[in-house]
């Protein structure tokens, strides 16, 4: 709901996450403004032939009622409401978020916020890119993963060369078809662009610290038809089934409370570096895997890459290709966040040094807010403090719940 003047929560991002805070703000009748392109990151950071790792269960934004998840758009759209077996095309997601946002967020404001900074008064002051500004006595940053990506250190040099990019700036590989690429990284990013580049004519090879491994495929096409053994063994969740996913879905507030050391283990491990089980066909056997390696130097050479990298036994062997991709994951360092005034940033209490992986993300509270009072982060940004849950779209409807619940408190006030 878009006020006249000023508004109590200023929404940036348009994404899962910024659509289903809205939402629940909306139900809870507080008002608020929300800003984006509906769903921008998944459209234009992501090869529009990939699939989502997690399964049609766990891939529904949620709203404050039902009848909104995936499911119901798929019977909007006339069809079956799928299996578990059946992988969700990246397409398909971006046409389900888009009817979310039509039906529960019409009112999204489609343009970028370009500064946030809090004035004198503790508001926060909002400048969009259309020139307005306004004051807002909160701000909901959901602005994605793609800001947050990471290339190691002995690749960043030749980006400027274009001879090193990360898979979140591709939306098409078949650009690459005929050339020789390298993808470093063992998950599911790296697996599956190896995969689309495969299919797309290009020469890919995987560059991997460990051996990539490939998840189980679902015992059934449908949860209630797993045997009560199967249920006790590994009981289900929204992340998926077994205890750890369990542990994961249903504590992310206990997960807060634990040593930094062991958010971190798992934030790495759980659903970490591994590819779907629909993937295993259409990698081994079809893409050169180099396991047990890992960069040592990189350089510009005859217009390529010359890679030089460690084997298991830790000599040094050199790779050639004409283009090398991280598939090496995101990193929350909220100082890439530019929106926010660099001020702001600062002000912005960060996570122990120690570990590193969690070095740059912002500490927050049980409800997602900042050590800046109004100030609020969802998404992977808040995965460093509740856990794993926070990084697909099946956490939305614990950060939407908690933030929501807060800011109705403060309205209430």
């Amino acid at each position: 709901m878009k006020p006249p003047g000023d508004a109590k929560v200023a929404v940036v991002g348009a994404g899962p996450y910024g659509l289903s805070i809205a939402a629940h703000l909306q139900s809870r009748q507080v008002p608020y403004r929300i800003f984006g392109e509906p769903m921008e990151g998944w459209r234009s950071h992501m090869p529009r032939e990939m699939h989502l790792k997690s399964s049609p269960f766990s891939s529904s934004i949620s709203a404050p009622a039902p009848g909104h998840g995936l499911g119901e758009f798929r019977a909007q759209e006339g069809r079956h409401p799928g299996r578990e077996r059946e992988p969700v095309p990246l397409s398909e997601f971006v046409r389900y978020g888009l009817w979310f946002q039509q039906n529960r967020v019409p009112e999204l404001e489609r343009t970028a916020v370009r500064r946030v900074d809090r004035g004198p008064d503790d508001r926060f002051r909002v400048t969009l890119d259309s020139g307005e500004e306004f004051t807002a006595s909160a701000v909901v940053v959901a602005t994605g993963v793609s800001r947050f990506a990471y290339v190691p250190r002995e690749l960043t040099g030749l980006q400027e060369d274009g001879l090193v990019s990360h898979t979140a700036d591709h939306t098409d590989l078949s650009v690459f078809a005929g050339r020789r690429v390298v993808v470093v990284g063992g998950g599911q990013s790296a697996l599956e662009t190896s995969a689309l580049l495969n299919e797309a004519g290009a020469e890919p090879a995987v560059l991997a610290r460990t051996r990539p491994s490939f998840g189980p495929p679902p015992e059934t096409d449908r949860a209630e038809d797993r045997s009560l053994h199967a249920r006790l063994l590994w009981p289900e969740a929204v992340m998926g089934t077994g205890w750890p996913l369990v542990v994961c879905s249903r504590g992310p507030g206990a997960i807060r409370h634990m040593p930094a050391r062991i958010r971190a283990h798992l934030l790495h491990t759980v659903l970490g570096p591994s590819g779907a089980w629909w993937l295993r066909e259409r990698v081994q056997g079809r893409v050169p895997v180099l396991s047990g390696r890992s960069l040592h130097a990189a350089a510009r050479e005859n217009g390529g890459v010359r890679l030089e990298v460690r084997d298991p036994g830790g000599d040094v062997e050199t790779l050639y290709a004409d283009h090398v991709i991280a598939g090496t994951g995101y990193l929350v360092d909220i100082d890439r966040v530019e929106l926010l005034s660099p001020q702001l940033r600062r002000a912005v209490r960060k996570s122990a040094v120690d570990p590193p992986q969690l070095a740059g993300a912002p500490q927050l509270s049980a409800d997602f807010q900042a050590s800046v009072p109004g100030l609020y982060f969802a998404g992977l940004a808040a995965a460093p403090t509740f856990g794993p849950l926070l990084r697909f779209v099946c956490g939305t409807g614990f950060a939407a719940s908690r933030i929501s619940a807060s800011l109705a408190a403060v309205n209430a006030a």
